[in-house]
């Protein structure tokens, strides 16, 4: 199992498990773990509501590409640490990790 910790935006932590063969993003994890996010695109990178914090856990992730990138950049609010959870794909890299949820809610 994959062992992250989601932080919402009132600052209290849920830990979550994940299969480690999942094939999912962050994005789908947290709607189907029925976090309050919009994911307005469907995952396309094209609307940044999936926006989160990677508190820990940075260096596993793969570099954001420029889509991704392109997204972040119209956000006010977007730090080194801000990533999109659509393109966030679940792998073993990320146990332990902890994100905070950034993005608009529905």
């Amino acid at each position: 199992m994959i062992n992250i910790t989601i932080e919402d935006r009132n600052g209290e932590q849920q830990a979550i498990e994940i299969p480690e063969d999942i094939s999912l993003s962050l994005m789908e994890v947290l709607k189907a773990s029925e976090y309050n996010i919009l994911a307005t695109c469907g995952g396309m990178a094209l609307c940044a509501t999936c926006h989160v914090q990677v508190l820990e856990g940075l260096d596993g992730l793969l570099p954001a590409g420029d889509e991704e990138m392109d997204m972040l950049d119209t956000l006010h609010d977007a730090g080194f640490d801000s990533r999109l959870a659509c393109q966030i794909r679940i792998h073993e890299n990320l146990n332990g990790a902890v994100f905070k949820i950034r993005g608009d809610e529905q």
